[in-house]
Parts: C-alpha cells; structure tokens; sequence
C-alpha cells in the first residue's frame, strides 16, 4: 500500500484547508484510516480516524469540531476538512493505513502503512 498526501500549505489563523491522501490498491475500503500529526522536535500525535465506511471517527479533543475526516472509497482517498485553523496546529501532516483493524484508532503502532507528510503552516 503506498499512501500520498497532499493539500498541505500556508494559511492565516482562522483559514480552513483540505488535506487528501490517496492510496493504492484495490482494498482501500477495507482499511481504517488515520491523520496523524508530528510538530517540531515533537512525537507524532493522532488528529482524526474514520473506519471502513467513514462512519465511526474519532477525534483527537484538540481538533474536535474544527476538523472533519472523511472517505470516498471509489476514489481511493480519505480527507482531512481543517476549519478555524490556529498557528498551533502547524505542523507535518500524516496520513495512515490499518489494514488489520487493530484495536486503538489513536495508537500509531496500530498503523501498518504511512504517506509522507504534508506541512501546514498556521500564521498567527
């Protein structure tokens, strides 16, 4: 599985983007998938998770009701809709596949395939 992120960028605080990853494959529907987010000189965190059929998400409570995770499965990509952006929630993008449904959605070791990153800048 091979994921590609994109849609990163710079934005003014209270800016929305829209991140996508597209995956390869032909089970991407099958996968849970995940944003995760690493800042400078710091540990990667989870953002956003969506199962199978974009249903059941989680959110991490920094992002909850300013980011939104979504899924098209005919076209391979999971999204990540970021409103009301802060110069706080800069950093490096990543988007992630489970392709086991382990148990913790918010666990990166649940996480079998990675996409590269994409920077967000926040300007305050």
């Amino acid at each position: 599985v091979q994921l590609q992120a994109s849609g990163g960028g710079l934005v003014q605080a209270g800016g929305s983007l829209r991140l996508s990853c597209t995956a390869s494959g032909r089970t991407f529907s099958s996968y849970r998938m995940g944003w995760f987010r690493q800042h400078l000189g710091k540990e990667r965190e989870f953002v956003a998770s969506c199962g199978w059929d974009g249903v059941i998400t989680h959110y991490a409570d920094s992002v909850k009701g300013r980011f939104t995770i979504s899924r098209d499965n005919t076209k391979n990509t999971v999204y990540l809709q970021m409103n009301s952006l802060k110069p706080e929630d800069t950093a490096v993008y990543y988007c992630a596949a489970d392709t086991r449904y382990s148990k913790d959605p918010r666990d990166t070791r649940t996480y079998d395939y990675w996409g590269q990153g994409t920077q967000v800048t926040v300007s305050s």
